[in-house]
Formats: structure tokens, sequence, C-alpha cells
């Protein structure tokens, strides 16, 4: 009764405001807000973190920073990008980012047939990347001049995906990651260190004028890599700010987002970005009659939004939303980078995820062309398959008291690879993910989530057998109460079982090699 009252307090409380004519504040937005149920019941979306660094082929997923550098120290993914962009391209005092992206033409992508796929694999809502660190914005931007409608694909990108978001009914999302580019960019400014280039200036300091008679006349390279450091005033660095509040607050409104995503921690731009959410949340409250929209990010201490965690997962059970985020390979696609996850790896990832109270955003590593990675649409096959084969136990699912049983498979090792190092220091849980590397969960560990008055039993490793949870005993801690029925999801074989006061006796079935999951009657 008292969280049924909260709930219609907060949405009387928004319709008064909104009916006095005052939009909410944050304050306001985040003592008032309730995570919507589209996401809360998801438990698994798509992302595609897709732009034009996933033109070369190589490079790392930091390429358009990386081309810059001869030497990019600790940053050792990118090793690859300066030399591909001087053998592909040019050197780049000529041949820079500016023309990598004028290369990227996106020309097979079906947004309609990457929707009608998603969904048919499970993805309960969708995220696309609107710009990356490289400042460049795949949507229609008034306030961006460099953006993938103006250069390159000639393409609205975001609109596109939106228009087939709304065709499939599903929730759309967009990813922002545009607040470090001021630094992200400085190597853009230099110059060739050894070499027959050495000393000369990198296209970071060219200038509008220099691009009379090319194919970028009337663009400012400075509007893309910025202003070159020595004049960056303060008056320019607030500049780019409100130009940053500008082209998101544009992105939120013209595509009616349902989620807004940001890398980083924290608010982009402090108290910038927390204009933006402000914005947002009343422009959703103003559209829909609540707020019906999700933020997402690294953030401490913010209840409205939802904590992101990157290449990794939570711990222990979190009483709040929480999301994972995980790429096969690189976040853009790169045929040089070794691939981290297979099926199997995912859908366990997911399992983990989800007996925590989380969610799973998946990235698809689109190919330059808009198409997915023949090898990684196997994958991506075959966790629609289990997914689909287990929704029940997954959409709308809740944890249980604790989220798993003969925790035995130990805590992974750090993931090091393409991450921002500095970053690693900030939040102990990003890229703590298992991989095809990490060592297989031992046969007996499970994972738990309920739906109703049903336990489902996940079996992260399964190899033909019986198995023993002592959590399920009907003496256990965890008050187990006396099962009437056990099924395995998917199978219509009668499972064995037998429950005693210290342990629940499980007779394991010939597995496809997948986590198997086990529906439980009585228990609760």
């Amino acid at each position: 009764m008292k969280k049924t009252f909260l709930v219609l307090h907060a949405i009387l409380f928004s319709f008064i405001v909104y009916s006095q004519g005052k939009a909410l504040n944050w304050q306001q937005q985040r003592s008032h807000y309730q995570f919507p149920k589209w996401y809360t019941d998801a438990r698994f979306g798509i992302w595609v973190h897709w732009g034009a660094q996933t033109q070369p082929d190589s490079g790392g997923g930091w390429y358009a920073r990386h081309m810059y550098m001869q030497d990019v120290g600790n940053e050792t993914w990118g090793t690859n990008a300066y030399p591909y962009q001087v053998r592909h391209y040019g050197h780049p005092s000529e041949k820079g980012f500016k023309d990598v992206i004028h290369e990227w033409k996106a020309e097979k992508l079906n947004t309609d047939a990457l929707l009608k796929y998603f969904k048919s694999i499970g993805a309960k809502y969708f995220v696309v990347l609107a710009n990356h660190h490289d400042h460049f914005d795949n949507f229609a931007s008034t306030y961006q001049q460099w953006n993938s409608v103006n250069v390159g694909p000639k393409k609205d990108i975001v609109g596109l995906f939106k228009k087939s978001a709304v065709k499939y009914d599903i929730p759309f999302g967009v990813s922002s990651h545009d607040d470090r580019f001021l630094t992200w960019w400085l190597p853009a400014f230099r110059a060739d260190t050894s070499g027959p280039y050495k000393g000369l200036p990198y296209d970071g300091r060219m200038t509008k004028a220099d691009g009379k008679g090319k194919w970028w006349e009337g663009l400012d390279p400075a509007d893309l890599y910025g202003l070159p450091p020595e004049k960056r005033t303060p008056e320019y660095i607030k500049g780019v700010k409100e130009n940053y509040i500008r082209r998101l607050e544009e992105l939120v409104t013209k595509y009616d987002v349902d989620m807004l995503w940001f890398d980083g921690y924290g608010f982009p731009y402090g108290d910038y970005g927390k204009e933006v959410c402000t914005y947002y949340f009343n422009n959703t409250l103003k559209e829909h009659g609540k707020i019906t929209g999700v933020i997402a990010g690294k953030f401490s201490n913010e209840p409205s939004t939802v904590k992101d965690i990157e290449r990794g997962g939570a711990t222990e059970i979190l009483p709040y939303p929480w999301q994972g985020t995980l790429t096969f390979g690189s976040w853009f696609y790169k045929k040089e980078r070794p691939i981290r996850h297979s099926a199997r790896t995912v859908i366990e990832t997911l399992t983990d995820i989800i007996s925590k109270n989380g969610n799973l955003l998946l990235n698809v590593e689109l190919l330059p062309d808009g198409t997915i990675p023949p090898d990684h649409k196997l994958i991506l096959d075959t966790i629609g398959e289990w997914i689909n084969r287990n929704r029940e136990a997954i959409y709308a699912s809740k944890p249980w008291k604790i989220y798993g049983d003969n925790l035995g498979g130990g805590k992974p090792a750090k993931n090091m690879s393409e991450t921002d190092l500095a970053d690693v220091k900030k939040q102990s849980n990003d890229f703590n993910e298992r991989t095809i590397g990490s060592p297989l969960y031992p046969n007996n560990e499970v994972r738990f989530t309920t739906k109703g008055k049903n336990l489902f039993i996940f079996l992260l490793n399964p190899i033909p057998g019986q198995i023993e949870i002592p959590s399920l005993g009907r003496q256990s801690y965890y008050n187990s109460k006396k099962i009437t029925a056990i099924k395995l999801l998917g199978c219509h074989n009668k499972i064995s079982f037998n429950q005693d006061r210290d342990r629940l006796k499980l007779t394991v079935p010939v597995t496809d090699g997948y986590t198997q999951v086990f529906e439980v009657k009585g228990v609760l």
C-alpha cells in the first residue's frame, strides 16, 4: 500500500507541476522518479556502437585519436592506427580523421532489417551511438556541421534507427561520449617526432580557408577537432559546453528518446550535463504526462539514474536498477582485435547480471557498411535461441534472497584491453568481465531469479549427472519450502530431484553446453 501511494503521489505531483506551467528541477525529479517498467522488465538490450571510426578495419577502438600518435604509450590497442592511416589514406598532416569520415558511406545500412532481427533474438530495447569522443554527430544536428547528414554517409543514422524502433515497437535510446573530446583530440594538433614528416603539423591545425577547392570546402576543422590548445580561452571552453547542451537537447527532443546513456563518470561537463538531464526528464514529462525516460551512466549517489558498469558486473545483488555493457571484441569493429566473447560467455554474463537485478546491454559491432559481421551473427543467433527458450526466467524477473549457490567460479581478473587506464581507478567493478579466456564455472555453480511464485535455477556450466544446491534444502537458512515440481525450460522430459533438510539434489540431463534453466515450483 505504501509503495502504491508513493507512486500515485509522484505521478500526481508531476501533473500538478506541469499544469502550473513549471518544470521540475533536478532535485524534484530525483525525489519523485520511478524507473519505467519497460526498462526494469527488459533485462536484455542491444546497442550499436557504430560510427566513422568503424571505417578503418584496423587501428583499435580509438582510431581517431591514435591515428595521430606514432607512439601510443600505454594505449597499446591503438598501435596499428598511425601506420594504417599513412598506408590507406595518407599522412595525417594532410589526410586526417576528417578524410576517414568522408570515406564512410554506410551503404548497406538497413535499419528495419536490423531492428527486426534484434527484436527476434530477444532484445527489449535498443541504443544507437549519437556521438563518440570524436565530436562527430550521427544525426541531423543543427549545432554541429560535422554530422552524418552533411558528411560521410549523408544519412540521419539516429533518425533511421528511431523510425525502425517505432515500427517494431521497441524502446529507443542514444549514447553520447562527446564530453571528453577536448583532451581526447589533443594529438591532432601535434606532429611526427621522427621520420620524413618530422615537425609537420597534423591536420588538426588546418583552418576553414585550407578547405577551398577540396571536398570539405565550407567546413571548419576546428568544429570537429576543437581549436588548437593555445587558442582555447575560458570563453571558448564555456562556448563548447553550451554548444553541448544545445546539441543534446536537440537530440533528445527531435528523436523522442527513451534512454540517454553517457560515457564517463558523473554528469558530462558537470552542471552542464545535469542541465541536459533535467531538460530530458522534463521533456518526457511534457510529452507523456510522466517521466518515462531513463538516464544511464557511471553515476554515484544519483537514485534517478541507472548505474552503468562497463565490461563487467556487480558483485552482489543491487537494490536499484543497473546495467552491464559488453562487446565481442572492440567497441568499434576491428578485424585485428581478438574476440573476447562467445555465445557461452555472453549467456553466462546475462545470467549473472539478471540474478543481481541488472540488465545486459550487448554491443553489436556493425561493419562500416552497416551489416553484422557473419561470425558475430552466428553468435547472436545462438544467444537469441537461448533467450527465447528461457524467456520466462529472464524478462520481468527479480532476484531471490541470494544471487547464487556453490560459488566457486572466483572473481575474474581485470580485462584491460582497450581500456582507459585512468578511468579504471574510479570504479572497481568496471572491466571485471569473464571472457573466453577465463576459467570455466564449476559444474554445480548456479544463479537464481524469481517471477511470481516460481524460482528459476540457472546452471551455468552443466554436465549430465547430479548436483546439490544447499540453499534449497527444506531447513536451509533461506527458509526454502517444499518443492512440488521442477522442469527444465525448453524440455518436456521429467526431471528427477530430491529435496531433504540440507539440500536439493537435482539430476542434470544431457546438455547442449549452454546454461540450463530449471523452473522450480513450491519453494518460495
